[in-house]
């Protein structure tokens, strides 16, 4: 049985308990990082603090986090439950407060909680054979640049996928597509990559900054700009990134096979790449 970390102790998972009262529960007022786990280490776990603090600052959060005191206790998570790969998720609610619409004072203290999962994340099946996409209308509210749990929508649209028989979906508006359920997209043609610019209406991949630097090494160019479902189902090569995919292979989007539905040469050089520039990063 895993232990789990609850407002500074570590308690089996069966023992751990959040107030029916606390705002996450009541609102979905929290925000959320996953930090990956290899070699039993933490991969990129700064910038993801960094991300978790914007995160809060643009909900105005009061109380800051102990930068610290949590890399502290995602170690010992990582230790307890012998997570030599995997994943910490972390969860930081405004706290507990009587319900109601406005927000409690700034002083209230946060509800923190972490988990471990373990995780192939290297050596996978999606890794070896890609992923497929459907498409699907985006109605997610319009501030997806911050990483809170509201997770509903994007919990509907990958289901949708499933039905359908595919992986996961890419969300669209006016027939541009924005991202994952839960990870950045892209598309290759020739050796220039495209993925969305980062605003309001994404959320600001940790990964999806790693591969742009990987990729400027590889000597590809990256262009900033909106690309349409008609791009990508022409594209030579599409693929995925977040914390846990690294870079993932897309090689079928909704009726159109990508690459021969292989994964392609130039998205499986940008994984190693990927990989190894984590694994510099770990903590």
């Amino acid at each position: 049985m895993r232990t789990v970390y609850v407002n500074g102790e570590f308690v089996l998972e069966k023992d751990a308990k959040v107030s029916i009262f606390d705002r996450a529960f009541l609102f979905a007022d929290a925000v959320y990082e996953v930090t990956s786990v290899l070699n039993g280490k933490l991969v990129d776990f700064d910038n993801h603090m960094k991300r978790l603090h914007r995160s809060m600052k643009e909900l105005n959060f009061g109380t800051k986090i102990k930068e610290k005191e949590f890399l502290e206790f995602h170690r010992k998570l990582v230790s307890l439950n012998k997570i030599n790969e995997g994943i910490v998720y972390l969860q930081v609610s405004r706290g507990v407060a009587e319900r109601d619409f406005a927000f409690p004072p700034s002083d209230t203290e946060l509800t923190i909680t972490a988990f471990t999962q373990k995780k192939k994340l290297i050596d996978n099946k999606t890794a070896k054979e890609g992923i497929t996409i459907i498409t699907v209308d985006d109605l997610r509210w319009k501030r997806c640049d911050i990483k809170t749990i509201q997770l509903l929508y994007p919990s509907i649209a990958k289901t949708e996928a499933m039905k359908k028989g595919a992986d996961d979906a890419w969300m669209t508006q006016n027939g541009y597509i924005m991202e994952g359920t839960s990870n950045n997209a892209w598309i290759i043609k020739g050796k220039t990559i495209y993925t969305r610019e980062a605003d309001n209406l994404i959320l600001s991949g940790i990964t999806r900054r790693a591969v742009i630097e990987v990729a400027m090494k590889l000597n590809y160019k990256i262009i900033h700009k909106q690309f349409t479902v008609q791009e990508a189902e022409n594209a030579d090569e599409a693929f995925i990134t977040s914390a846990t995919a690294f870079v993932t292979p897309v090689v079928k989007i909704n009726n159109t096979r990508i690459s021969k539905e292989k994964p392609g040469i130039f998205t499986q050089s940008l994984r190693e790449a990927c990989i190894q520039q984590a694994l510099a990063t770990l903590k």
